[in-house]
């Protein structure tokens, strides 16, 4: 891994480590101090066209490659991943922004993903009969890889969400053309490429290019090879996809954008609430799909809540990302700093009441606490992605709830209670995908069914669900009898 951020800043097409030939480069930076980490020449829109030619071509040979050449090639790609453990969280913690806790975090995700495989991959030769209603038919039920996959994945949890979508659809005989976001495309692509050309993956089975939008356009979705597009990233985006792929008939696994609530409920424990809610808050400066994004309290609780919390969230140390002492670092970009000062400028025009104000010092946004906000106002309705937050009065346990869905959302929530048995019961009220109790909002897991409901996506990963995303049914009928016909 010596130079990696030279040697591999490339595409990685049909096995090989290629420059872009647009002519353009792309500087990724140190969302820190905007210094340059390296620079990647754009892949083209014909490179990327030919690298879903090379992908159509070598599915049906990996598809019908064995389970256990399969599963080994995966367990090596693991073994990568945790053999150069220290370097790979050095590349990510310069290049994403995330605090050390969180690069760590990501990487143990991203390898538990890899190693859950192991439990479903052989599930693709499953074949099931079911009776038949002719006599001396059999009928059998086929599970076959859907083809060539596209998976576009965001800056947040680069690693993490790319190989969500990447171990899965190989394991289950599929191919895939990646697009990491560029502003973390080592992370994101490079380290995953080279983790699969490490295991010995055949050459087009996995490919990841390293370019812009821009310059591709739409490619991704429309191109007639494509069978699933599987996206991380905003809702807005999303919808764009899924209209280009409805249009196309091509199926999609999105995980979108979310305005996740933590309720705290008339009976919770204050100090283990307001722990729970500053990590789920502030982890990865809140940009993070799952991050909170309102703290719905009884009205019993509120102050006492309220001046707890914003004396935890003000103590928070903050800067550069690589002190490991550092549970603030920066926004990804100075765009999405500018953005969040916009929206923070409007809620206090607004009349918005702020219990703590940060500060900005480049990219790096310190928290910002605003109280008394109303379900209805602008900040709440508004995914923030940043280390702000909105505090929100409930006049009951059930209005909490009411407050919860209130939302275009439904990606994760969270409640505490003292009372487990309401928690859950509770629970089973919010709409969303996931709902923790007695935990704060970001939880992940590579055995449990993580989804969203309304406009934060549509299907789910995890062991087992992720099969039907990736994979499709097929109906044979053996008529072992001569049947006989009435014309």
């Amino acid at each position: 891994m010596e130079n990696f951020k030279d040697e591999y800043n490339k595409s990685f097409i049909n096995g090989q480590w290629v420059n872009g030939d647009t002519g353009k480069n792309y500087d990724i930076l140190n969302p820190y101090d905007e210094s340059v980490i390296t620079t990647v020449q754009l892949a083209s829109l014909l490179q990327l066209k030919q690298a879903y030619e090379i992908a159509e071509d070598r599915q049906k040979d990996w598809a019908h490659s064995s389970v256990k050449n399969r599963k080994e090639v995966l367990r090596k790609a693991a073994e990568f991943l945790e053999n150069n453990r220290e370097e790979i969280i050095r590349i990510a913690n310069l290049e994403t922004g995330g605090t050390l806790l969180k690069v760590e975090l990501e990487l143990n995700l991203t390898i538990d993903v890899l190693k859950e495989t192991f439990n479903y991959i052989d599930s693709i030769d499953d074949i099931k009969e079911v009776p038949a209603s002719i006599d001396g038919k059999r009928n059998k039920i086929y599970r076959q890889p859907l083809g060539v996959i596209s998976s576009i994945s965001p800056f947040n949890f680069p690693m993490n969400l790319s190989m969500r979508s990447i171990a899965p659809a190989l394991a289950l005989g599929n191919t895939v053309v990646h697009k990491a976001d560029l502003q973390v495309g080592l992370t994101g692509g490079s380290i995953l490429a080279r983790a699969f050309d490490y295991a010995g993956l055949p050459d087009g089975v996995f490919q990841s290019i390293l370019t812009t939008p821009d310059e591709i356009g739409d490619e991704m979705l429309e191109n007639p090879v494509v069978q699933l597009v599987a996206f991380t990233g905003s809702t807005g985006f999303g919808k764009h996809i899924g209209e280009i792929a409805g249009k196309n008939l091509k199926r999609v696994a999105l995980e979108l954008g979310g305005n996740n609530p933590f309720l705290v409920l008339r009976d919770a424990d204050i100090e283990k609430t307001v722990d729970a809610a500053i990590f789920g808050k502030f982890m990865h400066q809140g940009q993070i799909c799952m991050c909170i994004n309102r703290i719905i309290v009884h009205k019993d609780l509120y102050q006492q809540f309220t001046e707890k919390f914003v004396e935890r969230a003000s103590r928070l140390p903050y800067g550069d990302q690589t002190d490991p002492d550092t549970v603030i670092g920066p926004l990804i970009n100075k765009k999405q700093a500018e953005e969040v000062m916009n929206i923070i400028e409007k809620a206090e025009k607004d009349g918005g009441n702020v219990a703590l104000k940060g500060k900005r010092e480049g990219n790096l946004l310190t928290p910002h606490v605003f109280i008394d906000v109303k379900n209805t106002d602008d900040i709440a309705q508004t995914e923030l992605f940043s280390p702000v937050v909105s505090l929100i009065r409930a006049d009951s346990d059930d209005h909490a709830i009411e407050l919860a869905n209130d939302t275009i959302y439904g990606l994760t929530s969270a409640i505490f209670t003292s009372d487990l048995e309401k928690g859950e019961a509770y629970g089973l009220k919010i709409d969303s995908g996931m709902t923790h109790v007695n935990d704060q909002t970001v939880n992940d897991a590579a055995n449990v069914p993580f989804g969203g409901n309304k406009q934060s996506g549509l299907g789910r990963f995890g062991n087992p669900w992720v099969i039907e995303e990736f994979t499709k049914l097929k109906w044979i009928s053996v008529q072992e009898e001569y049947r006989e016909f009435p014309f």
